[in-house]
C-alpha cells in the first residue's frame, strides 16, 4: 500500500515541477478525499476547488465544511451563474433533466461544466480523483495526458486504486468522507441524480440511473473506453455490486 501511496505523491510532485498552475478538483467522493489528504500532508501548493452545483445532497456539504476544518489547503467553491440557472429552468422546468439525455447534460453544463471552465481559466493542469474501474467510459484514461477539451495536462494519480486501496488508505488515516457512502452510495453527484445501488448493480447504475451506461458522464470527462466496470466493491468479471455492506467496510 505504501508503494502506491508514494507513486501517488511522485505524480503530484510531478505534476507541481512541471507546471505552474496546478489545481485538484474535488467531488468531495472517496477518491477525492484520498487526494485532498495527501495534497495537504505534503504541503504540495495545489490549489484546490470543488462546484456547488445547487443540488447537492446536506451530507456533501456536510463534509465540505469537515474539510474546511481539518485542512489547512482552502478549498475553493465554484457556482453556476444565476442567470444560466434560471434560464435553463424557464425553459425545461427543474427537474427537467428527466426528460432527455439532451436535457440532463444542459443542466450538468450550466451547473458543472461552465463553473469548472472558470475554475480552470488561467491553470496548467488539473488533478482528479478517476479510477479506471469507475466506469465504462473511463477505461482509456491515462494517468497524465493533455486535456484537449479544457487545453490543459490533466492528472489521474489514482487512476489504478481499487476501491479497497481507496477505503484501506481512509480507514488508516481517519480521512472524513461522505456519509452516504455508508449508505450504499459508491458514487456521488446532485441529489436528483444519485441514487443508492442494491446488489447486482454497477457501482455507478445510481448515477443518471434511467440512461444507458454509456451517457453517464457530465461533461467534466470524457473517454472513450469500453472496457467492463470492476473493483471499487464489484465483481471483477461481472461489475456488480456483490453485497450489500456498507460501501467504507468491505475488507481489504
Amino acid at each position: 500500500m505504501q508503494q502506491k501511496i508514494d507513486q501517488v505523491v511522485d505524480v503530484l510532485q510531478q505534476a507541481v515541477r512541471d507546471f505552474p498552475q496546478v489545481c485538484f478538483a474535488s467531488s468531495l467522493g472517496a477518491e477525492d478525499m484520498v487526494l485532498t489528504d495527501l495534497i495537504d500532508k505534503h504541503r504540495l501548493g495545489i490549489e484546490m476547488f470543488s462546484l456547488d452545483t445547487g443540488r447537492l445532497p446536506q451530507e456533501t456539504y456536510s463534509l465540505m465544511q469537515a474539510v474546511s476544518e481539518r485542512y489547512s489547503t482552502p478549498l475553493k467553491v465554484y457556482f453556476p451563474d444565476n442567470a444560466a440557472v434560471e434560464n435553463y429552468v424557464a425553459q425545461n422546468g427543474v427537474n427537467g433533466f428527466y426528460g432527455s439525455i439532451a436535457s440532463r447534460k444542459a443542466c450538468c453544463f450550466v451547473r458543472k461544466v461552465e463553473p469548472l471552465r472558470r475554475a480552470l481559466n488561467g491553470k496548467c493542469a488539473w488533478v482528479t480523483g478517476l479510477r479506471r474501474a469507475q466506469a465504462v467510459t473511463r477505461g482509456n484514461l491515462e494517468v497524465s495526458s493533455f486535456d484537449a477539451d479544457f487545453g490543459l495536462q490533466k492528472f489521474n494519480p489514482l487512476l489504478d486504486w481499487s476501491h479497497k486501496d481507496v477505503w484501506a488508505y481512509i480507514r488508516n488515516n481517519d480521512v472524513p468522507y461522505n456519509k452516504l457512502h455508508d449508505e450504499f452510495y459508491p458514487s456521488l453527484g446532485c441529489a436528483p441524480c444519485t441514487r443508492s445501488v442494491t446488489p447486482g448493480e454497477d457501482i455507478r447504475a445510481g448515477r443518471w440511473w434511467w440512461e444507458d451506461p454509456e451517457s453517464r458522464e457530465c461533461g467534466l470527462h470524457t473517454s472513450k473506453g469500453t472496457q467492463v466496470a470492476h473493483g471499487f466493491g464489484v465483481s471483477a468479471s461481472s461489475g456488480v455490486l456483490k453485497q450489500r455492506v456498507p460501501i467504507f467496510l468491505e475488507k481489504s
